[in-house]
């Protein structure tokens, strides 16, 4: 299987969300803009948010398991996708990448 480097890309919240439905929070999301993982053989790295792997595994496994082009052309690079997790109120989008 091939490497998958994970790369934070972007970092949003949402305030208005979180002041009308969350309780107050320290820390809630510690991934950073440009926090780079690697995932090998499709395994989850050390460290790496449990609830943003999981949004993000079927995408890691295809192209792990040397997959491409999952979104028929949108990608520039067929071994990439630009995903988020479902953390609606302070959602991360993670370049996905086929490590060579």
């Amino acid at each position: 299987m091939k490497k998958v480097r994970i790369t934070a890309v972007k970092k949003v919240f949402h305030e208005d969300l979180a002041a009308m439905y969350e309780n107050p929070m320290r820390d809630a999301c510690p991934v950073r803009e440009g926090d780079v993982f690697i995932s090998c053989d499709a395994l989850c790295p050390e460290g790496f948010c449990q609830s943003a792997w999981h949004d993000l595994y079927p995408y890691i496994f295809a192209l792990a398991s040397g997959g491409g082009d999952l979104f028929d052309g949108w990608m520039k690079n067929p071994y990439t996708a630009v995903i988020s997790c479902n953390d609606g109120v302070r959602p991360v989008s993670f370049l996905l990448e086929t490590v060579r």
